[in-house]
């Protein structure tokens, strides 16, 4: 067993995995961030079997959504950050496993996952068990907000407080760090997705107009932004009209946009303030010298970190490359498990 266990492992590459609500970002030692695909899988009605001979999965199936047949259902197995579909979820990772091994059998990688803060006992054993169903030797579980420190080029291991705030697609992590641990922290139920839901909400009210949430992420990326910047924007959108059922076109504002995302934009600010209002004073007067780091893909909404810094009273820095940070970080704990293995959580039982 344990020769059987050498050879698998010495021809696997281990890998660091921001396994996210809306992307999965797959990291290793020597290419750095090599995957970086939509957590999305389409199935067979009511199986967990990938179509397209198992290739379903990412981009491929993130095309599909509201485009699919009824005996295919598109699924995103993880919601607020943690497994929703057990099936799906090791469906998902056997795929990324075994695209970066080019399919080769009887391989066998150590896995380092990022997981949201606050996790239970039994929502990590989830992703463990999904990991190591799905082709996993060894599997190693780091909270998020730590992830996403070591990713934005935060010493973490020092004994001095630092703010990171990372905002995902399903969840928002505010955490204080301090030797290599999570002094304070809130995982939000409010991210990404809520942008998204706010702003489909907001056409659906005011124009009859439904709209896919493709649709609404492109309105988000393209005139969305958290504060005016003096200047306005239009965009061309289409969808379903609500009260004949026809596609119909209409163009919405920035201004407009804008507004409709108030109030997820200060569900965040709240909770950042309710996680300082818990912080050791001694930590709150390290945060003052060194500010908040921003990190996840919602921190690139326009405006968002100019708001909140200037609501908290603090500097806000976004990290370089912000979607990326927690991936990284999982890399640097991949090249550092015995280092840091006894802050983390284990399929060893740690």
């Amino acid at each position: 067993m344990k020769l059987l266990e050498w050879i698998t492992g010495r021809f696997s590459v281990d890998m660091g995995i921001d396994l996210g609500t809306a992307n999965t970002l797959v990291y290793v030692e020597e290419g750095g961030v090599v995957m970086n695909e939509p957590s999305v899988v389409a199935v067979k009605t009511g199986t967990s079997e990938v179509i397209l001979g198992g290739q379903a999965v990412g981009r491929e199936a993130y095309r599909m959504q509201g485009r699919a047949p009824g005996n295919i259902d598109v699924i995103r197995p993880l919601r607020e950050g943690v497994i929703a579909d057990f099936e799906i979820t090791e469906a998902m990772l056997r795929y990324f496993i075994g695209a970066l091994h080019q399919r080769r059998r009887f391989v066998k990688p150590r896995l380092v996952i990022a997981i949201p803060y606050g996790t239970t006992e039994v929502q990590r054993r989830a992703f463990i068990d999904s990991a190591e169903r799905a082709g996993a030797r060894e599997v190693f579980l780091v909270e998020e907000p730590i992830a996403a420190g070591l990713g934005a080029g935060i010493n973490v291991t020092e004994p001095e407080g630092n703010l990171i705030v990372d905002i995902g697609g399903g969840t928002t992590e505010v955490a204080v760090l301090s030797l290599a641990g999570v002094v304070e922290a809130q995982c939000l139920r409010i991210a990404g997705d809520n942008f998204d839901d706010s702003i489909a909400k907001h056409v659906r009210e005011k124009y009859n107009l439904l709209i896919g949430p493709l649709m609404a992420e492109d309105i988000k990326r393209t005139i969305g932004s958290a504060r005016d910047s003096g200047e306005d924007y239009t965009l061309e959108i289409s969808g379903r009209d609500f009260m004949t059922g026809r596609p119909r076109k209409t163009v919405i504002a920035s201004d407009e946009v804008r507004a409709a995302l108030q109030d997820p934009v200060r569900a965040i600010i709240l909770g950042i303030q309710t996680v300082l209002e818990r912080t050791p004073p001694e930590l709150s007067a390290d945060l003052t010298r060194n500010g908040c780091m921003f990190a996840g893909g919602g921190a690139l909404l326009t405006g968002l970190a100019d708001v909140i810094g200037e609501e908290l009273d603090l500097e806000v820095k976004i990290a370089e490359d912000p979607m990326t940070c927690v991936v990284r970080g999982t890399g640097l704990v991949l090249s550092q498990l015995d280092r840091l293995s006894p802050f983390l959580y284990g399929s060893n039982g740690g």
